[in-house]
């Protein structure tokens, strides 16, 4: 039974965040045993390739995953219902994840806990607390939630490609807001965050390594290509569905975007909103800057094993020039001009 004092509870990410409090298990080092009989028979099936942080990364459903997280996603395929109102947050890994969590929180939420009030959630709470992966938290360790009593707006989060989402969110109008990044610093914050990460018994991961497999699309929740073209092409078939941000325009021009996202989500800013400065304030509440230097970021962990700081590096646009070789840049410009090819995705990098 979902917790008897849900209806005491009156934003959906606190009810969710009390059940993962409630039920979830300190997460271990990944290892295959830990997944299901059956799971570990479709593994045995799948190609596999040498992991980043873990020893493998498999390719299942046409992008690459680690043991466990394909047992999750299996179960949230089966089991996850969607509401039309439901919202899904969906990115690539170290894309700005974080980030969009909490603006998203902050918008949704912003007539019961104002961006200037001193107990506002973000200020206590992790973002990835408060809007929980449906494969990292939700369906992990072989947990099956009931979610048909939380209220409306849920707000969730997917690394999971368009393609392997659950059916009952491609078939429903439930909403998506998708966010990348230009695959030069994705790829930088990639390879900092991970190798932290990696277990020192599989040894050591050089750069160049790291470098070739991202080519060739060997990155968890990749290719990385394929990832951004399916939920860029869902967005041009059905824009009141998805709705596709780029990082480097979010830092661009956060107060219009801002209210590009509030409009998508049905929580569009009143005029009275932008003349109080509610936009600007949700935007400082939400800044990586404030973000980082909040304690609850700085301490413990919320995602598997990574410790919160880790999730705030340094959060600039072009970082890449300062770990790429050019052969490297010319190498990774070459690839993503051949798989975006004439899409209509692109990135002003240079």
């Amino acid at each position: 039974v979902f917790y008897a004092n849900l209806c005491h509870i009156s934003t959906t990410s606190m009810a969710i965040t009390q059940f993962i409090n409630n039920n979830q298990t300190e997460e271990g080092e990944e290892q295959e045993e830990e997944v299901s009989h059956e799971c570990k028979q479709l593994l045995n099936s799948l190609q596999r390739e040498k992991g980043w942080r873990t020893r493998y990364l498999y390719l299942f459903q046409g992008f690459w995953c680690q043991s466990k997280e394909i047992q999750a996603i299996l179960s949230g395929q089966t089991h996850f219902q969607a509401r039309d109102s439901d919202v899904i947050l969906a990115t690539i890994p170290k894309s700005g994840t974080t980030w969009l969590k909490a603006l998203a929180f902050a918008i949704v939420n912003r007539k019961r806990f104002g961006a200037l009030t001193k107990n506002h959630p973000l200020l206590t709470s992790n973002p990835h607390d408060l809007v929980p992966f449906l494969e990292y938290k939700l369906y992990a360790n072989n947990q099956l939630p009931d979610l048909s009593a939380l209220p409306s707006p849920r707000l969730f989060a997917t690394h999971v490609p368009f393609a392997g989402l659950p059916g009952s969110v491609k078939n429903s109008d439930f909403k998506i807001v998708y966010i990348c990044r230009n695959p030069f610093d994705t790829f930088v914050s990639v390879w900092h965050f991970l190798t932290k990460a990696r277990r020192e018994s599989l040894g050591p991961f050089s750069l160049e390594e790291a470098f070739d497999m991202y080519c060739r699309g060997v990155i968890g929740f990749g290719p990385y290509w394929d990832h951004m073209l399916g939920y860029w092409k869902k967005g041009l078939e059905s824009p009141h569905k998805v709705l596709f941000l780029k990082y480097e325009d979010l830092k661009e021009d956060i107060t219009y975007h801002l209210k590009r996202l509030a409009k998508f989500l049905g929580y569009p800013f009143s005029l009275e909103e932008e003349r109080e400065g509610v936009v600007e304030a949700i935007s400082r509440l939400c800044s990586f800057q404030n973000l980082k230097e909040l304690e609850v970021n700085k301490n413990g962990k919320t995602i598997l094993n990574f410790e919160n700081e880790s999730l705030f590096r340094k959060g600039e646009v072009g970082d890449w020039v300062n770990l790429l070789s050019p052969s490297m840049v010319e190498r990774l410009s070459k690839v993503m001009d051949d798989k975006l090819g004439d899409s209509g995705l692109a990135f002003n990098v240079f």
